[in-house]
């Protein structure tokens, strides 16, 4: 079956990585590169990182709470700077923006499934979080956050929800992510995958996949 849509992440993919800001502070603090995150990861489904995601706690409560997941771990952090510093790192990458113009233009549904969470009392009044995410949204025929919809990857619920807003069936999509688990799961439905590391090689990859000039 031929691929006629995308699925995009936000960060890490179309806007720059949280993950680095997460594993610069990581330094910063003397941690073990990815403590952090394996905190994040290991608390799931039930920890203070994915009930954020899920939209279950409001920012203020996920600071303590996380510092708390953390702590039991053995670490002791500053959850409000982390998020502070991985907000920093969230610039849209203008490659990625041109190849998501491109495809629409020639006729694929795009869209954008991102784990996320409200930002309370960041927002401004139109709505917009400070992180400029919801800022990305008329670049998508379909937009789907975590946080909105009680849903967050790799929990195999949300990648149906997403085909279903496309209009598509899994193997007609390819979705690309800069984590593996997420990856791995929508793999599993019979998504085409592409794992983020570098923008350009990973659009380079959708190109191949989809037989399609995406270059900026």
């Amino acid at each position: 079956m031929s691929r006629t849509a995308v699925l995009f992440d936000l960060g890490g993919v179309v806007l720059g990585s949280p993950l680095q800001a997460i594993r610069d502070y990581e330094a910063e603090l003397g941690f073990e590169r990815n403590a952090i995150n394996r905190v994040a990861s290991g608390t799931a489904p039930d920890g203070a990182w994915s009930r954020l995601e899920r939209g279950e706690i409001a920012l203020e409560d996920f600071y303590p709470a996380f510092e708390a997941d953390c702590r039991t771990a053995g670490l002791e952090m500053d959850a409000r700077v982390m998020m502070s510093r991985m907000a920093s790192q969230s610039a849209p990458r203008p490659a990625m923006l041109s190849a998501i113009e491109k495809l629409r233009t020639a006729g694929f549904r795009v869209g954008a499934l991102t784990n996320n969470w409200a930002h309370g009392e960041d927002d401004d009044a139109s709505g917009e979080s400070s992180d400029g995410t919801r800022a990305l949204k008329g670049h998508f025929d379909v937009f789907i956050e975590s946080s909105v919809v009680g849903l967050r990857k790799p929990d195999p619920a949300i990648y149906h929800l997403a085909c279903e807003r496309l209009g598509k069936t899994p193997p007609e999509v390819v979705f690309l992510d800069d984590i593996g688990g997420n990856l791995k799961a929508a793999r599993a439905l019979g998504m085409a995958t592409i794992k983020v590391e570098a923008p350009e090689v990973a659009l380079s990859e959708l190109a191949r996949i989809l037989g399609l000039d995406l270059t900026l």
